[in-house]
Parts: C-alpha cells; structure tokens; sequence
C-alpha cells in the first residue's frame, strides 16, 4: 500500500515534488504558509530572478514543464560587464554558445503549483508550520488563528531556509547544523522597459557592475524589464547603512552605476520601498529520520545566489529522488498512474538514506561555489588577467573538448555532481596558471613547440581529475 505523503511548503521544490509523487501514484497533501499567490500579490523586493541551468531543465521535463516554460524564458549567453567609466565588456559562458535562462520565479511557482492541483495533490495555504513532533510525524499549524494538528505518514520538508521541520530535527540528539549569514544583504531594483516594451540593454545577457566590495547584478524579463538586484555590505564604509538618504543613494548611484541609473526612473522609490534582505548558508545533517520524514531543497542547503544554483540544486535532488524511487520498484513507473497497484513495496528507510548519501555532499558543494562565485563576481570579473584566463578556458575546451571542462561549464551546462566539479578547481587553477605563465597564449599557441607541451599539460590535467567519479547526477 503507498504511502500518504505531505509536504511542507508549495514554493518551487515543494510544488515539483508533489508532480513526481503524484506521477508515481502516491496521495500528496501540501502546506504552505503564505496565501495563493495565484491570487494575491507577490511580495515585492524578495524575488531574485531565476536562473534556469541544465539541472533545472532535465527536472522541469520530468515534471511535464519544460516545454511549457521555455517559451518565457529568457537566454542569457554570458555575462555583459558594465565598468564605472563606461566601458563594458562581454564575457560567454560556454564555448558553444550555451545559456542560462532568466526566469520569472513567480510565474514557475504558478505553473508548478496549478500542475501540482491537476495531478491531485491538495494544497492548503496559510498554514504556518510551528513544530514537527518529528518522532512521531505531529505537525503543528497555526491557521485562522487557531492551533492545527496534523498527523503525517511520510513528510518531506521542502519549505526553505528557515523550514519548520529543519528547526525541528535540530532539538533531536546527535544533529549537526549550522547557519550562517553573509555581511552582505540584497535590495530589489527594477530598469524599465523602452518605447514599445523594448529592453534598453542587451536582452541575452546576465548583467553585472563589480564595484569590488559590492555589486550590482540585472536579469532581463519578459515584459522588456530588468530585474536588479544591489548586493552590498549591511554595515561599514561603502554600506547600506551609509545610504539613508536620497541624496546618499542618488551619488551613489551617479558615480557607480551612471549607466543604470539613467534607466531607472524609479531608482529612490525602489529603493526606500523595498526591503533589505539577508543572504543565508545552512547545513544539516542527518537530511532525513528513519523512514519518516526528510529535508529537501532549501530546507536541506539553503545557499546564496552567486552561482544561480539554489533551484537547480533542489530541482535536482527532486530528480535524484524520483531515480532512486523509480529503480525500488518492482515495475517502471507509469506517468499518468493514479493508483500505484502492481508495484514493489519501496523500503523508504533504505531510499532517503541513499537520497541522503548521494545529495548531502553535493549540497555542501553547491554552497561552497557559490560563495566562490560571489568573490568572482563581484572582484575578479573586472581583473584583465581574470578576462584573459576565461578566454583561455573557452579554446581550450574547443581544442580539447574530451579532457577539458571548465568548472562552470560543468555545473551549469551538465549534470557533473557538484562535488565533483568542486574538486577540479585546484587542479584547472594549476594548468590554467602553467599555461598564462608561458605568456600570451593566442601568440604562443602558433608555436608548435608550445602546442605540443600544451597538448601534454592537458593530458595531465585529464588523468589526474579522471580519477574522479565523473558520473551524472540526473
């Protein structure tokens, strides 16, 4: 007999999870704290663009999305660099014209949730999750201002940073957890559209101003609107508490982000309406208890954003998950099966510590490149010797496609495990920095004496990382 499955949290995580299990023939009930946004406005200044990758994609078509969703999304095939002179610079993401894809967190979270409901899944919103009993699966709500209980067979906990079931596992002996911020936090901005819903700057292409100690980021929409977002230190010198007065933005803004600003009509009202959000990093473990309940998603490794890999990272344990599920069965599982007659018992004890086993490293990867790709962004894509080995990864990959691929490329254009690709950075630091030793690469690779030592560095490069499990993910 399946299992009566509820979910905590209907964001994007939550939502797909209950597609795939629904898809697999089990009962799903959701929770979510905040109201339908289908039908209530979306909180403003809290809604970081997403940016899809080659995880987030391989799930949507999972899920039946993919097609659907592609239309309105938007390519991005590098990063476009705005300097405080004026000057700007494109810098590609891949060596084959590969993109991320700007998308409308809100209008996924939509798709997904109206998917969810015609699956079967019930959502019930503004339940707001107090306290897990977690040994015996009790879930407390709060709901028209009355306490709820809830008593669930098998939960998953899909409901972000700050999740209720999280907090839970950590008043349980022998748990590991932490949390910590960064001193940087975030303000929403928005570049309007041009004459006719044009976008004013380039459309594919993920905006950036490294300023050094903060940055300022835009992803196109849609609508022919930019959403930003300003990253900046809370306290300090160039700070958002230095900002508290329109005067205070508006020089900044004239002397750091000139470009921008003359396209932001809206720039003091944005900003003084808007909040200033944290930017948090959690780890956890264990991820699951027994054969009871597990965390997945944010709820599991929340992360900054600097690596646009928080949803692909969450959408891809859901991928994971549905694997380990599909292979426990006695029979394939059907896509439209309702009843889930027929199959194998799953032994889901077994399952989510597998899930557990493969997904934990991974996500303590993923959080560590991103807070790598913070630096990066904000510091190093204004350096020209920074420029100048991205351009070196880029031939290499072309001339040596079977032995070279660049950290980024692997997390963002495959399903390469993140931890594997995390532990490539040492090794592609070293033949990137033998080769920029030698001086101009673009010169020296018309030497054929450079070319053969070239051709025997890769190699090298190639054996050692080759020792790595290499395997997809997805």
């Amino acid at each position: 007999m399946s299992r009566q499955v509820t979910i905590l949290g209907a964001g994007l995580v939550g939502s797909l999870l209950a597609i795939i299990l629904r898809k697999r023939g089990y009962e799903v009930t959701i929770y979510e704290r905040r109201p339908d946004m289908r039908s209530a406005a979306i909180s403003a200044g809290k809604s970081i663009n997403l940016a899809m990758s080659a995880r987030g994609w391989k799930a949507l078509e999972l899920a039946g999305l993919k097609e659907e969703m592609e239309p309105i999304a938007i390519p991005m095939y590098g990063r476009y660099l705005h300097q405080p002179d004026g000057n700007t610079a494109f810098q590609p993401y891949g060596k084959n014209n590969e993109a991320i894809y700007s998308v409308s967190r809100g209008e996924l979270n939509k798709k997904l949730m109206t998917l969810a409901e015609k699956q079967g899944a019930n959502i019930h919103f503004e339940h707001r999750c107090t306290q897990v009993e977690v040994a015996s699966n009790k879930l407390h709500f709060q709901h028209d201002n009355q306490e709820k209980i809830v008593q669930a067979d098998l939960l998953f906990g899909a409901d972000g940073a700050f999740s209720a079931l999280r907090e839970s596992y950590t008043h349980m002996p022998r748990v590991n957890c932490d949390q910590v911020y960064l001193e940087y936090g975030y303000k929403e901005l928005c570049i309007l559209a041009g004459k006719n819903s044009e976008w004013v700057m380039e459309k594919n292409a993920l905006h950036i101003w490294p300023r050094g100690k903060y940055m300022m980021i835009a992803l196109p929409n849609t609508d022919g609107t930019f959403t930003c977002t300003l990253f900046m230190p809370f306290e300090g010198e160039m700070s958002f508490e230095k900002l508290k007065t329109e005067q205070d933005v508006t020089a900044l803004f004239d002397k750091q982000f000139a470009d921008a600003k003359a396209l932001m009509p809206g720039l003091l009202e944005d900003f003084f309406t808007n909040p200033t959000s944290a930017l948090i990093t959690t780890h956890i473990f264990p991820w699951h208890y027994k054969d009871k309940s597990a965390l997945i998603g944010d709820a599991a490794h929340a992360i900054v954003p600097f690596y646009g890999q928080g949803m692909n990272a969450g959408f891809e344990d859901c991928t994971i998950l549905a694997g380990l599920l599909d292979s426990s069965l006695s029979e394939p599982a059907l896509s439209d099966s309702r009843s889930g007659e027929g199959r194998g018992e799953v032994n889901w004890a077994q399952l989510l510590n597998e899930y557990e086993a493969r997904r934990k490293p991974n996500g303590d990867a993923v959080a560590q490149l991103a807070l790598l790709n913070f630096t990066e962004m904000r510091d190093k894509v204004a350096d020209p010797m920074f420029l100048e080995r991205k351009k070196i990864e880029k031939e290499l990959g072309k001339r040596y496609p079977e032995q070279f691929v660049s950290v980024y490329e692997m997390v963002s254009f495959s399903h390469t495990p993140y931890n594997t690709a995390i532990q490539c950075i040492q090794a592609q630091d070293r033949l990137l920095q033998r080769i920029m030793n030698e001086g101009d690469f673009f010169v020296n690779a018309g030497n054929d004496g450079f070319c053969q030592s070239l051709g025997e560095w890769v190699t090298e490069y190639h054996n050692t990382v080759q020792q790595l499990d290499f395997g997809n993910e997805a």
